[in-house]
């Protein structure tokens, strides 16, 4: 383990440089995002002013669970995005054979080479406008929802990532997968709202039932929000958990599938 820990710091320090290469890119990066999360503030804070509750969730409820959100995209957009969406590339060219010649784990050397700092600013944003939110609502720091919290939102990063990887993983069939990886961002969008905006309408609970359950993206953001500012559900949280350590092993399993179909440069 602390080799692979001075192996990313290594990765850390080398992303950092090449930010400082490019930082007219890296400040407009960072503008973009800033940009985007205020436009996203004004959207909801508009319809918080015809609304005061949106399916059972009021305004400093939901604009926790949009910290939540911005935070989780944050983490996967600086540690893993760039990394999964470049694996088409490595394969078409042939560039793989050298990450797979490297004595490491090939699933870390693959999605985790690379670490975006242009989106960690979101991170913050993120974290404050959970904060900011907490405190509108008057609620104490308990340590014991805190660490639920922290656990649940490890489970959704880790649904993400599963998520992620087994699309970026279709390259090796498909090698231009640009449109298959669209699917990631009809999956961000389903994390961006409650589960129960889709409970709630007829028509959309088989899709609010299939996100949560058989593909449990609903669940990334729902279930560490609802912790801190909802009522706690513990079989849900429990659900999470295991979903996400069962994604982790099939998206390995799928990774390792894909990896055996790969000939190398040379084929």
């Amino acid at each position: 383990m602390l080799r692979y820990l001075r192996l990313y710091s290594a990765f850390a320090r080398f992303s950092f440089t090449r930010e400082l290469m490019f930082r007219g890119n890296f400040l407009a990066k960072t503008s973009v995002e800033l940009i985007w999360v205020c436009l996203m503030l004004v959207f909801y804070k508009t319809i918080f002013r015809q609304s005061s509750i949106v399916a059972g969730w009021n305004e400093a409820e939901y604009l926790f669970f949009v910290g939540c959100y911005i935070t989780m995209e944050a983490f996967i957009e600086t540690l893993f995005l760039e990394n999964c969406l470049g694996l088409a590339e490595l394969v078409r060219t042939g560039e793989l054979d050298f990450y797979l010649l490297k004595p490491i784990d090939e699933q870390f050397l693959i999605t985790c080479k690379s670490i975006d700092l242009s989106t960690m600013f979101n991170i913050l944003m993120g974290s404050v406008l959970m904060i900011v939110s907490l405190a509108d609502l008057g609620w104490p720091l308990e340590p014991a929802r805190i660490l639920l919290f922290v656990v649940n939102f490890a489970a959704g990063l880790a649904v993400a990532y599963s998520c992620l990887l087994m699309l970026a993983s279709t390259s090796f069939w498909l090698t231009r997968n640009s449109s298959l990886m669209e699917m990631w961002w009809l999956f961000t969008s389903l994390m961006r709202y409650p589960r129960d905006i889709f409970l709630n309408v007829g028509w959309a609970v088989p899709i609010g039932t299939f996100f949560s359950f058989f593909l449990p993206v609903m669940l990334v953001i729902q279930v560490p929000a609802s912790t801190m500012v909802k009522v706690f559900d513990p079989w849900l949280s429990l659900y999470l958990v295991i979903a996400a350590g069962a994604m982790l092993w099939l998206s390995r399993w799928y990774l390792h599938l894909a990896l055996s179909r790969y000939r190398s440069a040379s084929s």
